[in-house]
């Protein structure tokens, strides 16, 4: 099944951020995931993995909730 990891900056205050992505990949995808986990980071990061793959990358993307979930979603069920 899908782990997904949520890695956010602590000293940048980023907890609140982090907290609403894991919630709403939480309630989209519910009991079809393994694992959601907040990792503890600094220097500015904030990174989504599904399955160990960047899906996002805050450097790289603009912070939506909506499309994080939706790139998570190919992860969904490709594990087995």
């Amino acid at each position: 099944m899908t782990r997904v990891e949520v890695e956010y900056c602590v000293p940048c205050g980023m907890l609140n951020r982090a907290q609403d992505v894991a919630g709403a990949i939480l309630q989209q995808f519910g009991e079809e995931i393994d694992e959601v986990s907040l990792v503890t980071g600094d220097n500015g990061v904030f990174v989504v993995r599904a399955d160990g793959e960047t899906v996002f990358d805050k450097t790289e993307d603009e912070f939506d909730v909506d499309a994080i979930v939706r790139s998570v979603r190919p992860y969904v069920g490709a594990s087995a």
